[in-house]
């Protein structure tokens, strides 16, 4: 197998809060939470994404943003002239295209990564809430976090498949993939996820319309930084015209996703804050059969996502 790809795949689409799945009675992200072979990764807090890669259509090489998997609008990126014509509303995103289609190494595959920098000498870098501090400075002139491998002949239905492996650093490209692992052995969360089971006989679950709604009002607690308590809880349900079980189960879902981090151990070379004050990082993707989430902490860094002033 090759050295960067991941045996689980996913289609390639925004990749989702475990405990909001439950809402739809989902209740495979309960088995997700302790499957024991499981590939797990450092989500980086870089911004804007690049995409880059031999578009197997064709043959060259091109950089873009996430806009490459659009179906109707292409904005591919072969050379300078489609930068301007396709982000030249966008001068920051235009001028950190430019420096990728030249100092990007032209791989024959297609990857995705958060952009983190220009480097040149400097150690500290804020591409978007968090500011990463490394142990040395970065001489090379872009660092990018990749993250994701894509496989398929045709870029809008390609699947995604979670890195493994490292792409080499260059001259002129600064790679940067935190180590991170996770301890198989998590029979503390089988357990609470067993009881979770048995707590989700009580729920009345919901559509996917009526899901994004209570979603949207969980977003708001989070983003005006008010705890989800027995009080809000009952709010909520209230206000969304849901069971209030349904509610109690998305909380304590959250928590074991919570109690996962306390499985992750993380590489200490790059140091992270947040407005100044030391945090963790933003958080991280986990993969095994049972489907590919994010385990963020939303109390910590969602909150200060939606309320800071983006740097780019």
């Amino acid at each position: 197998m090759d050295p960067l790809k991941c045996p689980y795949s996913m289609q390639n689409k925004h990749l989702e809060h475990p405990e909001d799945c439950i809402l739809t009675g989902d209740l495979s992200v309960l088995d997700w939470m302790y499957e024991s072979e499981s590939k797990i990764s450092i989500k980086i807090d870089g911004a804007p994404a690049i995409v880059w890669g031999t578009n197997p259509q064709n043959g060259q090489f091109f950089v873009c943003t996430k806009a490459a998997f659009n179906k109707k609008k292409i904005r591919l990126c072969y050379n300078q002239d489609d930068i301007f014509t396709h982000f030249g509303h966008q001068p920051k995103v235009s001028q950190i295209l430019i420096y990728c289609l030249d100092f990007l190494p032209k791989t024959e595959g297609v990857y995705q990564g958060d952009w983190i920098g220009f480097g040149s000498g400097a150690d500290t870098f804020r591409p978007n809430t968090i500011t990463y501090k490394f142990a040395q400075p970065i001489r090379q002139d872009i660092i990018i976090a990749p993250h994701t491998y894509y496989t398929g002949d045709y870029l809008p239905e390609m699947q995604a498949h979670p890195m493994e492996g490292e792409l080499i650093s260059t001259k002129h490209c600064k790679f940067v993939r935190p180590a991170v692992d996770i301890c198989p052995y998590r029979d503390d969360i089988e357990d609470v996820c067993k009881f979770a089971k048995q707590m989700s006989t009580l729920c009345e679950f919901v559509n996917k319309k009526q899901a994004e709604k209570i979603t949207q009002v969980l977003n708001r607690y989070i983003r005006e930084g008010e705890s989800i308590d027995y009080v809000a809880e009952y709010d909520i349900a209230s206000e969304c015209e849901c069971d209030v079980n349904l509610i109690r189960l998305w909380n304590l879902v959250q928590s074991i996703k919570m109690d996962l981090t306390c499985f992750i151990v993380t590489d200490s070379s790059i140091s992270c804050e947040i407005d100044g004050k030391e945090s963790d990082h933003e958080g991280y993707v986990m993969s095994n059969k049972f489907g590919t989430y994010k385990i963020v902490n939303r109390q910590q860094f969602s909150c200060a996502n939606f309320n800071l002033a983006k740097n780019w």
